[in-house]
């Protein structure tokens, strides 16, 4: 089973490629970062339940509207594609994905331009792990209608795989368009959808993913099969999706039953910190590998 990691890379952590750097050197297989690009002092909607698999460092914000507190990570974390490319220049063989990148609250052409650039530049090594968002306030500020939010990320999606796999792209669809154009390099890029495993992200990883980033893992049993049938009634192989546990706290047996559900890959949970505090904990992870 191949060991990742993850962690809020921030202003104040170890830096994103020292990390990468490091993780490579201890036998881990994959390094993910997260995407917020701002939070908003306002906000009012409350914090995700599962920030605590996160890997946020511990100092909180509190909203103005009420006493919801939220990790200060979320407000400091780097740009993932940015961070990701400084790590891509120092490594060699370590795979580097967002872990979520808010793909709602991007432009697909740039977006497009910016991950095929970084998959030419890291030798093929990019994954790219996609979210909805759970902030209401950071994507009202780009200009997105919440409930149309699923539509925004699968079109988005399909308008960067157009760009990243056709000699002539051109996409045209409710919320995003372009006019047949040239766009290099071309990319091939895994996109794996995070989140609760119901039916719409399901039929959503089937039609447009590669695979399920499930935050934690509770209920994969009872979820693949499920995730199985999604991908026959797409008329594709359940076989080749890739099913990633993401921000796990590891023991072994929670690795074993991963490894009985035919997990290759676990993305284990750093916090952020300090190099020292990270290193002692990569290093304690090596007992995993």
């Amino acid at each position: 089973m191949r060991l990742g990691i993850t962690m809020f890379a921030t202003d104040r952590t170890m830096a994103a490629h020292e990390l990468a750097v490091a993780a490579e050197e201890r036998g881990f297989a994959s390094l993910y970062l997260p995407e917020h690009t701002h939070i908003p002092v306002s906000r009012a909607t409350p914090a995700p339940a599962t920030h605590e698999a996160s890997g946020a460092e511990p100092g909180m914000l509190r909203g103005v509207n009420g006493d919801e507190t939220l990790p200060e990570s979320y407000a400091r974390a780097l740009d993932p594609f940015v961070a990701l490319a400084a790590a891509a220049a120092v490594t060699s063989t370590i795979t580097l994905g967002t872990g979520v990148a808010l793909i709602a609250q991007r432009e697909p052409l740039v977006t497009a331009k910016a991950i095929a650039s970084l998959q030419h530049l890291s030798g093929g090594r990019f994954v790219l792990g996609i979210g909805y968002g759970w902030n209401v306030e950071e994507a009202a500020d780009h200009g997105v209608r919440w409930s149309l939010r699923r539509d925004l990320v699968r079109e988005n999606v399909l308008a960067m795989r157009a760009l990243w796999t056709d000699e002539v792209a051109s996409f045209k669809g409710e919320h995003v368009g372009f006019e047949p154009s040239w766009s290099w390099p071309k990319a091939s890029v895994p996109v794996l959808l995070g989140g609760v495993g119901g039916p719409r992200l399901l039929a959503a990883i089937a039609e447009f993913g590669d695979g399920w980033m499930p935050v934690g893992g509770a209920g994969m049993r009872e979820t693949l099969p499920k995730l199985a049938a999604a991908y026959e009634a797409a008329g594709r192989d359940p076989s080749t999706a890739r099913i990633v546990p993401f921000g796990t706290l590891p023991n072994a047996a929670k690795l074993e039953y991963y490894a009985t559900l035919g997990v290759e890959e676990v993305v284990l949970r750093v916090n952020g910190g300090p190099r020292e505090e990270i290193l002692a904990t990569l290093d304690a992870y090596t007992a995993f590998l």
